[in-house]
């Protein structure tokens, strides 16, 4: 009798792209052990959603949905490595979940939100057009209530006054994709996305202004 590393291969010693051969060429075992190897890049990435909403494990799921796709549709000739495209193949199904479940939260209330940057570059040491706005950090409850408020009033202006597109980039924006990632989800060139999240930013910032003097009046 066989012991069962007899009959499979060592796949540990090959790549990706020669498994996905392999598994071309008939070898079913193949699916089994790249849906293992690439499980816990599936977790990371329902982890990194997780802020839109939606239950963790169903977002888990969703994103082996997608990395049995990725496994399914990789074609070593046209696309880049097996990593990237997997990557993408489960990012955008966990995000195709999250938008058709309804349950996005653009702004979480028990995190700092900081969008604003004047260049939209996450490393930039810029001041902030808009100040960072803390929601359950302090003691003051009635700190706490205006800090609500700020944020209810952000999700309001987020809601009615981003288009599809812009929305889209902004909740991928705040999951920490970078650019380039977002781009590829939504199908679209980083300058494209750059110049989406510049204009959230500048509708957030001009509309928070608003309400904020009307308030004061």
């Amino acid at each position: 009798m066989k012991s069962k590393s007899a009959e499979r291969p060592d796949y540990e010693q090959y790549t990706d792209e020669e498994l996905i051969l392999r598994l071309r060429d008939g070898d079913s075992a193949v699916t089994d052990f790249i849906m293992d190897k690439y499980k816990n890049l599936v977790r990371s990435k329902a982890k990194a959603m997780y802020i839109l909403g939606a239950d963790n494990e169903d977002l888990i799921q969703e994103g082996m949905i997608g990395l049995f796709k990725a496994v399914r549709d990789y074609d070593t000739g046209r696309d880049a490595s097996f990593y990237t495209f997997a990557e993408l193949c489960i990012t955008r199904q966990i995000y195709t979940a999250i938008q058709a479940s309804g349950r996005q939260k653009h702004i979480p209330l028990n995190t700092y939100i900081s969008l604003y940057s004047a260049n939209g570059d996450r490393d930039t040491s810029e001041s902030e057009l808009i100040h960072t706005i803390p929601a359950g950090r302090g003691n003051d409850p009635e700190e706490l209530v205006i800090e609500k408020e700020k944020l209810e009033v952000l999700e309001q202006i987020i809601d009615s006054e981003l288009s599809i597109f812009e929305k889209a980039v902004l909740d991928l924006y705040l999951t920490g994709m970078p650019y380039s990632q977002i781009a590829a989800v939504l199908g679209k060139d980083v300058k494209s996305t750059d110049n989406a999240l510049t204009r959230t930013k500048s509708k957030i910032r001009k509309e928070m202004k608003m309400r904020e003097g009307k308030s004061n009046i």
